[in-house]
């Protein structure tokens, strides 16, 4: 028997064979975004089949029993509709945006490519071919490809560590019999959230959902590696660009720490925008860098601070101990009133506007789901964000800045005699 919980606009049910179905109605929209989303990603491959997540992402589109590639294509546009999906560390997500109206067609779309997709051999060959040359693309962008270099130097030989898309040596390896065994093993009901955000009507959306997912009985288990504990590493690329490119990273949070709010504000002031610490000092006042800025990236048992520079490299020890200087002020001086007041409004106008989107907020909910297994209205977010103080800040600031846990990952005209971990003391 289903279970059901209301709250205002906001309707969580959990359906027989434990799929969660997440909906928000937007009355005043024409449009509604739903997804799909599994709790797994290419943290839950193991070595041989690194990539798979992502591979099966894009056989999802290549046809299924009633529908060819150019059929789902065509089906879709046919009704303005946009879909898309996109495999992360941690989930898989497939979603679609249509008016209203077109929601049923949406889900048996999204139900059928998701669930019946043939997996014939020889599309299996041309989307590897794919896949292998999406990863040549990656590596010949700089500033995409050092966030991976950045993740094997803070968690090398552990799934976090890899590259979402795979290296070339496991995707040619991976055939049809891994690809059904990964499915079988992960798309599970007790791992899908089903999301939707927008004009809906919530009875019929559920009559959809369980005409279309209720007969999926799946069952599986699989365990979590849990990460490792961070430790100093240097990771270094030598390749010729006219920049060097490097990331300094550093302990995070989980995404369901109780200091992440803090950590939201922390991350604006270093260098979440164009007003933030970083990006005035280092862009703005030297001249140092055209693109810089701070980041986080929280997963459900750990997490990850950094800082991303592209620089000349005359200037790269410079800017990286420009950053490292603003780091340890960080640690050491409180932020001044007005520096907390605007990086609280920007944050708060961030998510305000965010909302404005089916898109957004299906996305939210879903994220919402998974890692706190509830919902937070937009009031509940504020609250939090007005709760932080410049004490809040200096506090996480100490707690994540040390140097025992930075790592620094570099790529570029950069030898690799002359970098030294001492670089990264703070």
């Amino acid at each position: 028997m289903e279970k059901r919980l209301i709250e205002g606009l906001y309707q969580k049910t959990v359906l027989n064979n434990g799929i969660r179905l997440i909906t928000e109605r937007i009355p005043y929209l024409r449009s509604v975004s739903i997804g799909i989303w599994i709790n797994s990603g290419s943290r839950d491959e193991d070595d041989k089949s690194s990539g798979i997540s992502h591979f099966l992402e894009h056989l999802a589109f290549k046809g299924t029993e009633k529908r060819s590639s150019r059929q789902i294509a065509f089906e879709m546009d046919s009704i303005g509709g946009q879909i898309d999906a996109f495999t992360s560390r941690e989930y898989t997500c497939y979603s679609v945006k249509v008016l209203d109206e077109h929601l049923p067609i949406a889900i048996d779309l999204l139900s059928d490519i998701l669930l019946n997709s043939t997996l014939k051999p020889e599309d299996i060959e041309k989307e590897r071919q794919v896949i292998l040359e999406e990863i040549k693309y990656v590596e010949d962008n700089p500033s995409d490809y050092i966030y991976d270099l950045l993740y094997k130097s803070v968690w090398s030989g552990h799934p976090l560590g890899r590259s979402i898309l795979g290296k070339p040596e496991t995707i040619e390896k991976i055939n049809r019999d891994r690809l059904s065994n990964h499915l079988c093993k992960h798309y599970l009901p007790k791992n899908i959230i089903i999301a939707a955000a927008g004009n809906i009507d919530g009875h019929k959306l559920r009559e959809l959902i369980e005409k279309y997912f209720g007969g999926l009985n799946r069952d599986s288990f699989s365990k979590r590696e849990m990460p490792p504990d961070l430790k100093r590493n240097i990771v270094i690329e030598e390749k010729d660009l006219e920049q060097v490119h490097f990331c300094l990273g550093t302990k995070g949070l989980r995404s369901d720490d109780e200091s992440r709010f803090d950590g939201y504000i922390l991350n604006t002031i270093l260098g979440g925008s164009m007003s933030s610490r970083l990006f005035q000092k280092i862009r703005e006042d030297y001249g140092l860098a055209y693109s810089i800025h701070s980041f986080i990236s929280p997963y459900a048992d750990t997490g990850l601070f950094g800082i991303y520079a592209g620089t000349s490299s005359e200037f790269f020890e410079k800017v990286i101990k420009m950053s490292l200087e603003e780091v340890k002020l960080l640690k050491t001086v409180n932020a001044s009133d007005d520096e907390l007041k605007k990086a609280k409004d920007q944050l708060k106008g961030n998510i305000m506007l965010s909302l404005e989107s089916s898109s957004s907020r299906m996305n939210q909910l879903a994220k919402q789901e998974m890692y706190f297994n509830r919902y937070f209205s937009l009031d509940e977010i504020i609250n939090e964000i007005e709760k932080v103080t410049a004490g809040n800040i200096q506090s996480l600031s100490n707690r994540l800045f040390d140097s025992t846990f930075f790592n620094l990952a570099v790529l570029g005209p950069v030898k690799k005699e002359k970098i030294s971990l001492n670089l990264l003391d703070v």
